[in-house]
């Protein structure tokens, strides 16, 4: 039997321990700009199109994985430790509209509302929540899946540690990263990728890099070197290994102190408490918060993935009908009662067609 015959729904979840870690902002984030033409709100009139592709993310990932327990991290909406530390990061941030800080608080609600452990940690971001979980299920003895769209992550892979990085197409089309795929990406091994991104920099948390240290020469510098502290103690090795021109780029004044300052940002709190809720779920929580959010054909997938029942027990879902439509029959398919078109026109040249 290959892979791709085998049903999603019928694999047997694993017996180690196993945590699904999930950005919450991220994936709220991609959502919200990914749905937006949908325009969809909740039961309750409230916009809910980003929450809606979180919800079903959700079901996606944990079929996917099929963890023992689930946390999801997002960032202090009210304050930011690293932003009162160092005020230029993410200084050039527009405000985000107020449509996705609603959905961003409704997430939480909701996903509380689901019994997921959900954290929020005070003045700090998603991200240590994720490094926390996966530094709790290293000492549990465990494993933990993180799934982001934010590169970032990519620090935490270890023996113990994979990331599912959400790209278009959704939760099926991502890559489960682990160590040997990262050196296959990027050219550096985990250990190596906060160096990589402190000398490349990131322009959409408003931290530059060193200039002229692009991604490739930022990976052939730890290929030839190791590390970036051991490129800047060494020019003459960096100048030998990489040429002059690198070497240049190193020795200038401003070049240790980007990398330097981009390392302290970057670097994730792992001290943040976390506790992991396990699975499954109460059916009723899961039945009613994803038909409240008009998510009526997930409920089943949700159901399976979530609270742990058994699809052959389920009913197919069915929408609730618009006025319009006449009450399902006991036989047959349901009628809509629609006014009766206008008679046709007649005229001359439509009589080839009579």
């Amino acid at each position: 039997m290959t892979t791709s015959s085998v049903r999603r729904d019928r694999v047997e979840p694993v017996t180690a321990p196993v945590i699904l870690a999930i950005d919450g902002n991220s994936l709220v984030h991609r959502s919200y700009h990914a749905q937006a033409r949908t325009a969809m709100h909740a039961t309750d009139g409230r916009p809910a199109w980003a929450v809606r592709g979180l919800l079903m993310q959700l079901v996606a990932a944990v079929q996917r994985v099929r963890p023992s327990a689930v946390v999801v991290g997002f960032d202090d909406p009210d304050s930011s430790l690293r932003r009162d530390t160092w005020p230029t990061y993410k200084a050039t941030r527009v405000d985000k509209l107020e449509s996705l800080v609603d959905q961003l608080a409704t997430a939480v609600e909701v996903l509380r509302e689901l019994g997921l452990t959900v954290v929020v940690p005070p003045s700090l971001e998603a991200d240590d929540v994720l490094a926390s979980a996966a530094a709790h299920a290293k000492a549990e003895g465990g494993q933990a899946v993180v799934v982001t769209s934010d590169r970032d992550a990519f620090a935490l892979i270890d023996d113990t540690t994979t990331v599912l990085r959400i790209i278009n197409g959704g939760v099926d089309a991502s890559p489960l990263m682990t160590a040997d795929r990262l050196v296959v990406l990027l050219g550096v091994r985990p250990e190596q990728y906060r160096d990589f991104a402190a000398l490349r920099g990131d322009p959409s948390d408003n931290l530059p890099g060193v200039r002229g240290i692009g991604p490739r020469t930022a990976a052939r510098l730890l290929q030839e070197l190791g590390t970036a502290r051991a490129a800047f103690d060494d020019p003459s090795r960096v100048e030998a290994r990489l040429g002059g021109g690198v070497a240049a780029k190193l020795a200038a004044p401003e070049a240790r102190a980007a990398y330097e300052l981009n390392c302290q940002v970057m670097a994730m709190r792992a001290d943040v408490p976390v506790r992991c809720g396990p699975l499954p779920l109460d059916p009723e929580a899961v039945t009613s918060v994803y038909r409240r959010q008009n998510l009526v054909y997930t409920v089943n997938d949700a159901l399976c993935a979530l609270a742990g029942a058994d699809r052959d027990d389920l009913t197919p879902p069915r929408a609730e009908l618009p006025s319009f439509v006449d009450a399902w029959p006991s036989t047959g398919y349901a009628r809509a009662r629609l006014p009766k078109l206008p008679a046709a026109p007649k005229h001359a040249q439509l009589s080839l067609f009579d």
